[in-house]
């Protein structure tokens, strides 16, 4: 494998959404390192796979943002609009999780930050109506990072 090449490790989940949209949860490998990447897929007549939208976490990440999410409500409207916290993923460049208002809808949104520019086009938005099932593909990804890798990647 190059040294630049990107690895679909393990397929955790998806959460269907509308219009033919769903959030999947991966655990990808990309130049020797773990990620987990949450994504927007979309199927048409046109079109099937994956769009813009989406983010990728580190395993770290997951590990202290996950028990986070399983501890919000599962009900939204007792959920306050706010910032759940801000991870760091490398040098200069953060994930912040925050529960929020788009377009008259409230959802969960990771989103990408970089310290010289502040947020990114990088992340995605999820409406809080699929909480539950969110809060699942998290566990259910925490789980499967805490088990030991099949191969070496």
């Amino acid at each position: 494998m190059g040294e630049s090449s990107f690895t679909l490790l393990r397929e955790i989940g998806a959460c269907a959404l509308e219009n033919g949209e769903e959030v999947r949860f991966s655990i990808d490998a990309y130049r020797g390192y773990r990620y987990v990447s949450v994504r927007r897929y979309v199927t048409t007549d046109t079109f099937a796979g994956a769009t813009r939208d989406g983010v990728t976490l580190t395993p770290e990440i997951v590990h202290i943002l996950a028990p986070l999410i399983a501890a919000l409500p599962d009900e939204g409207a007792a959920i306050q609009d706010g910032q759940l916290g801000k991870f760091a993923k490398r040098p200069g460049i953060c994930i912040v999780a925050s529960v929020g208002s788009f377009k008259g809808r409230r959802g969960l949104d990771l989103r990408q930050w970089q310290e010289d520019c502040g947020f990114t086009k990088k992340g995605i938005w999820i409406p809080l109506e699929k909480l539950p099932q969110i809060k699942q593909l998290f566990i259910q990804t925490k789980t499967a990072l805490d088990e030991k890798p099949v191969d070496d990647f």
